[in-house]
């Protein structure tokens, strides 16, 4: 899938689209306010700043660009700009556009935008089609069945094997629509050697079971163990 660059002259903005898109898109559908009751903020994990937008061509996510813990204090939605290859809603619109071409499944991307409020600061937020029936893995029905579990160890391992260093894996980025799981939310993620070190993916994992003992507290200790290790058998294959 191709990309196209919107640039507003005169102003602060940029844009980057899908194709469908085009230089239809405008900065006004980056914020939740411009969409009225369209807009509703998104309920599960993350640290806010996300909403579903209805629409009636098919629903999107809008996600703005925030910081955690102690920088949060000083800047929640600013960055240092450094360039436009390094803008984390550029970056992760083109690492979509790439998996997307490598059949695997992940979000639609819809546009990119950052907002230079200063020469060295920078905003971001991106829009991202909408998994229709998704939920995240803890609040699926299908959440206590071994073969789900088997399913999302076979599905990272083939993130993995296509070099993708997903640096916040975690139970709530896992997406199960019926009988298909997704991955989302790839802020700076980034592509790796497959065959290079494997330290990075041992790295997803720990924070993945980091993720399993926090989020799933409601299964009884040995299920949540057993259910872990099928999903780690999975993932050795």
């Amino acid at each position: 899938m191709a990309e196209t660059e919107v640039y507003l002259p005169g102003t602060n903005y940029a844009l980057l689209t899908s194709p469908t898109f085009g230089e239809t898109a405008r900065p006004d559908w980056f914020e939740p306010g411009w969409w009225n009751s369209r807009a509703r903020p998104v309920g599960e994990g993350g640290r806010g700043g996300a909403w579903f937008i209805h629409r009636e061509d098919g629903d999107w996510v809008l996600r703005h660009y925030r910081r955690g813990g102690l920088p949060a204090k000083v800047s929640e939605r600013t960055y240092l700009y450094s360039s436009e290859r390094r803008c984390r809603s550029f970056a992760e619109f083109r690492l979509l556009t790439h998996l997307r071409a490598r059949g695997l499944p992940v979000p639609e991307p819809v546009a990119a935008y950052y907002h230079r409020p200063s020469p060295w600061l920078y905003q971001a937020a991106i829009l991202v089609r909408r998994i229709p029936r998704a939920q995240p893995l803890p609040a699926s029905d299908r959440y206590r069945e071994a073969a789900l579990w088997v399913q999302v160890g076979r599905m990272i391992r083939t993130f993995h094997d296509a070099g993708l260093d997903h640096v916040d894996l975690n139970v709530d980025n896992i997406l199960v629509a019926g009988d298909c799981v997704y991955l989302i939310d790839f802020d700076r993620c980034r592509l790796r050697d497959p065959k290079g070190r494997d330290g990075w993916r041992a790295s997803n994992l720990r924070r993945l079971s980091r993720s399993v003992e926090k989020r799933c507290r409601s299964l009884p200790d040995v299920e949540r163990a057993h259910l872990w290790q099928c999903l780690f058998n999975a993932y050795q294959g």
